[in-house]
């Protein structure tokens, strides 16, 4: 009689146990799924040395008009946004494997991404340009003739010199991981162009006064949008909105002005 009733016990114990086992996991769970204040976290793959739209500060912080606008965006939505330093090249493979949930900096709107990416609706005008140093006798695009063209590697700005006439008679054109490091080249010269968006180059002639000059004319005109993972219209729904919510109460328009000194967000 003793030997069953001490059976039960144990089985008893075993059941508590494995119950509060199964409650503890379920609780892990969650907070895995949660940022700060309890809220679900949204991961942005961004490029961090994409100035002005998500780029490092003197003090190391990620700062720009995308990572502001994503932080706003992600508060309309209750969450909160956590940014995740990618390497550009693999940026459609971090969405798709799912460890990253948006695509949001200076992300170009193609039609080969669209077959890889859900778009929102562009929230920003660009153009490829080329840039040169101030002093370079390039000053026209057809005068890249026999030049080495730097780009950054699988952006818009390979496929834009690729569209152009000229890109037969450039003599080399070489790939950079980040455009910090094509314009360094450029700077020192091993390059005696670079293929860039003009929001970059625009904001690297603020800072850096007399160093760079833009060839006249555009090699493609394009629009910025935020890409997220194909089937994911949800995320994608309510980001819209967010957005669309941001456009109407002024905080794109403050965003853009902070950044830009004039409001250029698409509506």
């Amino acid at each position: 009689m003793k030997k069953t009733t001490l059976a039960l016990l144990f089985a008893a114990l075993f059941l508590m146990l494995a119950g509060c086992s199964g409650k503890s996991s379920e609780e892990d769970k969650s907070i895995s799924d949660t940022g700060k204040e309890g809220k679900k976290e949204i991961i942005i793959g961004v490029d961090d040395k994409f100035a002005p739209m998500g780029f490092r500060d003197d003090k190391n912080d990620l700062v720009g008009f995308d990572i502001d606008m994503a932080t706003a965006a992600a508060e309309h939505m209750g969450a909160t946004a956590k940014f995740q330093p990618i390497d550009w090249k693999t940026k459609e493979t971090e969405l798709s494997s799912g460890r990253i949930d948006l695509i949001w900096n200076g992300y170009t709107i193609t039609k080969e991404r669209e077959e890889k990416v859900l778009f929102t609706k562009p929230y920003l005008d660009n153009n490829q340009v080329v840039v040169t140093l101030a002093d370079s006798e390039v000053n026209a695009i057809e005068d890249l003739d026999g030049k080495i063209v730097g780009v950054q590697a699988l952006s818009s700005a390979g496929p834009a010199l690729e569209s152009h006439p000229i890109h037969e008679k450039v003599k080399n054109v070489t790939e950079f991981s980040d455009n910090v490091l094509a314009l360094t080249d450029l700077k020192t010269g091993r390059l005696d162009a670079v293929v860039i968006d003009e929001v970059v180059i625009d904001y690297y002639m603020t800072t850096e006064e007399g160093v760079f000059a833009k060839v006249d004319g555009s090699l493609a005109v394009e629009e910025y949008g935020v890409g997220v993972k194909k089937g994911n219209e949800e995320l994608l729904e309510n980001l819209q909105k967010a957005l669309d919510t941001m456009n109407e109460d002024g905080t794109a328009a403050k965003i853009s002005t902070e950044w830009f000194g004039e409001d250029k967000v698409l509506r």
